[in-house]
């Protein structure tokens, strides 16, 4: 079975300095056939602009991946963490208790563009944590790479939940298999690029929710690589 939600179709919402489309319900979007995928929340992709940026608020039981895709963008929280994060880069900031974090895009001059996703966790009131790692291109060139899970294998940043997130740049003509363990599903999430997703197109910014499979094959379309994230989920 697969579920496909296009770019076109997702939530938006425009500030004087913020740009995002929602891709799930968050805020003040609103779409009940579209509150998550499993333990997958929200994935948001926010344009900021220079100097601007989300100051200090709080959360708490949520795992919350940012993934930049041009410029840069600066981290600070209650835990200590903190830093810049730049393409190529994964900060994940477990909330647990309580933690107080702001954005803001650290450049003057240009705009930041990222990708935030919220996984709920599969326990509650931990200690808050914050990890950064750099997974570089060429860990990523023509497969999929580990770059969270919940043992941290593969130097990926550790989950609090039984999910793996994975980043590829494929190649087109080169197809990648993702096989899926029984009872466990998997959701596609599109960068960059055009991707064949078991007969189904897909394009920059479209998401494909997937499951009731073994595996399944993720191809390249075009002249150029595609960019893609797998969520692979209980």
């Amino acid at each position: 079975m697969i579920q496909i939600r296009r770019s076109s179709e997702r939530g938006r919402v425009r500030l004087g300095w913020l740009d995002s489309r929602h891709t799930f319900s968050f805020g003040h979007y609103y779409d009940p056939a579209w509150m998550g995928f499993g333990p997958l929340r929200v994935i948001n992709q926010d344009r900021v602009d220079p100097g601007a940026g989300f100051p200090t608020h709080g959360h708490a039981n949520m795992e919350i991946l940012s993934i930049v895709l041009s410029g840069a963008l600066e981290h600070r929280d209650s835990t200590g963490g903190g830093g810049v994060i730049r393409p190529g880069e994964l900060q994940l900031m477990s909330a647990g208790h309580g933690v107080e974090h702001s954005e803001y895009n650290a450049s003057k001059d240009e705009p930041v563009e990222f990708l935030q996703v919220w996984i709920q966790p599969d326990r509650v009131n931990a200690p808050p944590r914050y990890a950064q790692a750099a997974f570089g291109a060429g860990q990523r060139e023509g497969r999929l790479c580990l770059i969270a899970s919940p043992d941290g294998a593969e130097g990926s940043l550790l989950l609090r939940q039984q999910a793996r997130v994975l980043r590829g740049h494929l190649r087109p003509g080169e197809p990648v298999t993702h096989a899926l363990a029984a009872g466990r599903r998997a959701w596609i999430q599109l960068i960059g690029g055009e991707l064949d997703l078991a007969g189904e197109q897909l394009e920059a910014g479209d998401g494909a929710g997937i499951s009731g499979v073994e595996s399944f094959d993720l191809l390249a379309r075009g002249d150029a690589q595609a960019d893609v994230l797998v969520f692979d989920l209980p």
